[in-house]
């Protein structure tokens, strides 16, 4: 049994103001997520990690000094620097990773891509 369901259409106009969607974003603005700083990763065996020990000292995959990432529930959106805030480490976002001034293109309807298939008198067959 399948019952249609209406959902409400998200619209840049409400709210007005600001950046085209930032009001749709504001709804989202009280949803918990988790936010991650990676400063490196190792692979281990289990048998290397039942033998870790107070004093052992892990290699990580990255560089003194490279930028680290931040995660939000796993998926890296910027990297950073560690920096100390009052003996408190924190981190200063130096690239957001993925940010584009306009949103991507929307498909082709299929009339459109109908027409595009079609091979033009000009080019050979």
């Amino acid at each position: 049994m399948s019952e249609k369901v209406e959902l409400e259409q998200l619209s840049a106009a409400e709210g007005g103001g600001g950046a085209p969607g930032m009001s749709d974003l504001r709804r989202l603005s009280d949803v918990p997520i988790d936010l991650t700083v990676e400063i490196g990763r190792t692979r281990m065996t289990v048998g290397e990690t039942l033998e870790l020990r107070q004093g052992s000292i892990l290699t990580l995959n990255r560089m003194a000094g490279e930028p680290v990432d931040l995660l939000v529930n796993g998926t890296p959106i910027a990297r950073g620097e560690v920096v100390v805030v009052d003996e408190q480490f924190g981190v200063r976002v130096t690239d957001v990773i993925g940010q584009s001034p306009a949103p991507p293109p929307a498909p082709p309807t299929s009339e459109a891509a109908g027409a595009a298939a079609e091979p033009s008198s000009d080019e050979p067959a």
